[in-house]
């Protein structure tokens, strides 16, 4: 390929929109560009690096036996209906509505679908493990899309389907996702981890997050040194605890006007936050409840939707609360606090004298203690876990880092299959519900996770594994002939033994190429300059490293071919 033949739109200067690396780069190198809010144009730069992903991507779903098809973009509300999406997954589900007044969804996901696909065509146990597998664009009306194609409202993403007969033959084939994903990743030249997470509206009780390890990732991972891992929606930690041997005081209630918030409240009485008790009263698919939490920990509401199995949750407001309570809003407290189902963390288990809301204003009893003042019967962890927690397998602290979800896998049982009436013909000629797992990859994602990954001040850094292209030549004079001449000799060579390659043929500065090339972060780069060629040689120069290597001129195609190809080579999973 020619530059000047090709669409390559550089920017010389920082994009103001751009919140990080990958956004900032992807737009000065012509990768994007923006149509409206979460919404991108790629460009042929961006696409060539988001196809060789998906050609990783589809041949480890080959690998393992997945089976591509491509289902449409609009699916029927009906069949949303059937599974009960319809009204749970929320605004991020774009609905549309044709000439006939009847409403369609743009997929964010196709469970559905390949569901109703499988159930019409899939009738014996014979035909089990099966696995579907699209790559295809995928719709999700987020509040705050941001980040470039990190978090956008249109995407191309791998998503797969597997039907299987019962939980172990599921297991088996979510541990063959697991492999594939690990070597897609690898293979893509990212860094990377996988964590336990939320399934979120997807469903299911298993799942891991693929996260690439990014500081400007939106997802928090709290990890230990056991191998443990998992999204801070989900992380699990023991809190440290404080004083448990200490004697119970005598329950007294005691004025504190105007103090409400947690700061407030511990301030005034000369007391820390995680010595309060908070009570926060929430609204869960209609019946109220009471959660009890430290005043040093928040409340994970992702935790308690699986606890309650909720599908709306939402704070009490002042009203409400002073109904249930009977007190206003900052003075609530599980003593005598009758007739509410009350939930407490795991943190408060052992504590003594603690603090908590009389339900009346201007008032809190301190020296509350559990069993003796009121009675709890149900504990769970409804924490967000916190870097310093102890690892509940081994005990060693957790720390956090932060990462960017490139791609999850799930087990999700019989959740779509039983709602959608899905079954199969076992042995004995008897019914049965397909057991699913389901598996996605951003690809557009992947190639800004591994931008934010591999970069300098300079540019982007390509893994070669998905560089939009390997080799760049940069005659630094074009309009001297043995210069222009000698690269085009590299360039047709180089690609006609297979290796893709970029000729900067542009009548432009010197200066002004080794800046494109650097940014645009093709792995080698082949210098054909004035000096060397009176010299008669070429330097090869390694994007990544800096390292410059001057070849012969006449070496060229065979050092590049066997340089090009070796980076390709160890860049391979077997």
């Amino acid at each position: 390929m020619r530059w000047s033949r090709y669409f390559l739109p550089t920017l010389k200067e920082d994009p103001a929109e751009a919140e990080t690396a990958s956004h900032r780069l992807m737009l000065r190198a012509g990768l994007i560009r923006k149509l409206s809010s979460g919404i991108y144009n790629l460009l042929p730069l961006g696409l060539r690096a988001s196809r060789k992903v998906e050609n990783i991507v589809r041949e480890e779903m080959n690998r393992i036996g997945g089976i591509e098809i491509l289902m449409p973009v609009l699916s029927p509300a009906e069949l949303w209906m059937e599974s009960g999406r319809w009204h749970v997954y929320g605004k991020e589900l774009m609905r549309v509505r044709d000439r006939h007044d009847r409403f369609f969804a743009l997929g964010p996901t196709h469970e559905e679908v390949v569901t109703d696909i499988v159930r019409k065509e899939v009738r014996s146990y014979r035909q089990l493990p099966l696995i579907l597998y699209q790559i295809q664009t995928k719709f999700r009306d987020e509040l705050r899309p941001r980040f470039g194609v990190v978090r956008a409202r249109e995407f191309i993403m791998k998503d797969a389907y597997s039907f299987h007969r019962d939980e172990k033959s599921l297991a088996e084939t979510y541990d063959k996702m697991y492999e594939a994903y690990t070597r897609i990743f690898t293979r893509c030249g990212l860094k990377f981890g996988p964590v336990e997470a939320d399934s979120g509206a997807i469903g299911g009780d298993v799942t891991h997050e693929f996260m690439v390890f990014a500081e400007t990732g939106e997802s928090q991972v709290l990890a230990c040194e056991c191998g443990y891992a998992a999204t801070s929606d989900t992380a699990e930690g023991k809190v440290p605890q404080y004083r448990p041997d200490e004697k119970q005081k005598p329950l007294e209630k005691v004025a504190t006007p105007g103090m409400k918030t947690v700061e407030e409240v511990t301030s005034y009485l000369g007391k820390q936050p995680w010595q309060l008790l908070k009570t926060i009263i929430y609204n869960a698919d209609g019946q109220f409840i009471g959660v009890l939490i430290r005043g040093d920990r928040q409340i994970n509401e992702i935790k308690l939707k699986r606890v309650l199995n909720a599908v709306e949750l939402r704070m009490a407001d002042a009203a409400e609360i002073e109904k249930i309570t009977g007190g206003p809003l900052g003075f609530s407290g599980p003593v005598g606090l009758e007739g509410l189902r009350l939930l407490a963390d795991r943190s408060l288990e052992g504590m003594v004298n603690m603090v908590t809301g009389a339900n009346e204003v201007d008032a809190h009893y301190v020296n509350v203690n559990l069993g003796r003042d009121f009675t709890v019967k149900e504990f769970y962890d409804l924490s967000i876990a916190s870097e310093g927690d102890l690892c509940t397998r081994c005990g060693r602290p957790l720390r956090v880092w932060r990462g960017i979800e490139v791609g999850q896998i799930f087990k999700l049982g019989t959740k779509y299959s039983q709602a959608m009436k899905a079954t199969f013909l076992d042995e004995d000629g008897k019914e049965n519900p397909f057991v699913m797992g389901c598996y996605g990859i951003g690809i557009t994602r992947t190639v800004a996770a591994a931008i934010e990954q591999n970069n300098d001040t300079d540019g982007i850094s390509w893994p070669i594994g998905i560089a939009p292209f390997e080799v760049l030549i940069l005659p630094t004079n074009v309009t001297n002939p043995e210069l222009s001449q000698t690269a085009e000799n590299i360039y047709s060579e180089l690609h006609a033994r297979g290796l893709e390659v970029l000729l900067d043929d542009r009548d432009e500065r010197p200066g002004n190429k080794f800046k494109d090339a650097d940014l645009i972060g093709i792995p080698f780069r082949v210098t054909v300059g004035e000096k060397g060629a009176r010299e008669g040689i070429v330097e090869l120069r390694r994007r990544k490293t800096g390292e410059i290597q001057r070849i012969p001129k006449q070496e060229a195609v065979e050092t590049v071919t066997a340089v090009v190809n070796k980076e390709k080579s160890e860049a391979t999973v077997s």
